[in-house]
């Protein structure tokens, strides 16, 4: 456990909310070149950059309103009783800057920034940015051997290509990180799948690379206990990345997105399935596809980053477990 009051949030009894320049959950920023960033063993970071965007665009402003909001994060969780910033050394890394003008050199950013904080051994936690940004982590965190995955999403986003061929879009990611070794197919689940569709390709993909898919029905049948015991038998004690689309909610609850789906999760249920990864080895996540171009009341995003502080309880508690 540690002490250093360095690496603890700075709390709204001695600087209000509204007052401060707002880091995520008020935490110390510690860019790459810091001085103290070795002593750093898990890393909030901005991934604001949306290029893969194939609808309504807008989550790369993502990252900042996400941060914004997240000034409304206390230091213990209200459910479990976990207080994070005893358990590990927590930053604010800042964000990766990416090239908005070029997609291929967009992800090279990415994934190079991802390699440094690998090398550093510090676990990322990634405010998205769409979902096209998970396939340059990977390239950086699966690179040495492919991991398990649980997804939370209401599309599998393991479509071939795009608009007469193209590979790299929000809808694609997961199908280039299987294909290039990134993700072992057998060990990843898909949470909440649901919508109206082009066609049974994504799924007849997934059948045929071993990829568990549990459609929205499924998971409302079954309810979110069962469905993520499932999940955590799937990863086993395998490494294991968290990738949570904020479209996996219903829009009701999270309407601040770029490819809404009807028929979703509650906000309770929301944190709930996040609650219930005890046990799973997370070494990296993200939570993408907040888009404050349709959220300004900023609900999605107070979602969303609740959501992220419900996945850093779990990766704080494994750190030093």
């Amino acid at each position: 456990m540690t002490s250093d009051p360095f690496f603890h949030p700075v709390s709204g009894l001695d600087l209000p909310r509204f007052a401060g320049i707002p880091t995520f959950m008020r935490l110390p920023y510690v860019p790459l070149d810091h001085p103290r960033l070795a002593e750093v063993q898990i890393g909030l970071i901005g991934s604001p950059w949306d290029s893969g965007t194939t609808n309504r665009p807008g989550p790369r402003h993502g990252p900042r309103q996400l941060r914004d909001m997240s000034t409304m994060i206390r230091a213990q969780n209200g459910a479990t009783g976990v207080r994070p910033f005893e358990l590990a050394n927590i930053a604010d890394l800042g964000d990766v800057a990416p090239n908005p003008a070029d997609l291929q050199d967009a992800m090279a950013r990415i994934t190079r920034f991802f390699e440094r904080v690998q090398a550093a051994s510090i676990r990322p936690l990634v405010a998205g940015g769409d979902h096209l940004n998970s396939l340059p982590i990977l390239r950086a965190l699966g690179k040495s051997e492919p991991l398990a995955m649980i997804h939370f999403d209401s599309h599998t986003d393991l479509f071939h290509s795009y608009f007469g061929g193209n590979m790299y879009t929000h809808g694609t990611p997961f199908r280039r990180a299987i294909e290039e070794g990134l993700l072992d197919p057998k060990r990843v689940v898909q949470i909440g799948i649901r919508g109206t569709t082009y066609d049974s390709e994504d799924r007849d993909f997934a059948d045929s690379v071993g990829v568990r898919v549990i459609p929205i029905e499924e998971f409302h049948a079954r309810g979110p206990e069962d469905v993520m015991i499932e999940a955590k038998e799937i990863v086993s004690e395998r490494p294991t990345y968290v990738s949570y689309d904020i479209d996996f909610i219903d829009p009701a609850f999270a309407p601040g997105t770029g490819t809404p789906e009807v028929g979703g999760p509650n906000s309770y249920q929301a944190l709930q399935v996040v609650r219930l990864l005890d046990g799973v080895d997370i070494v990296g996540a993200d939570l993408v596809e907040v888009s404050p171009p349709f959220d300004q009341s900023g609900a999605t995003a107070f979602l969303g980053i609740s959501v992220m502080f419900e996945i850093l309880c779990h990766m704080a508690g494994a750190v030093n477990g």
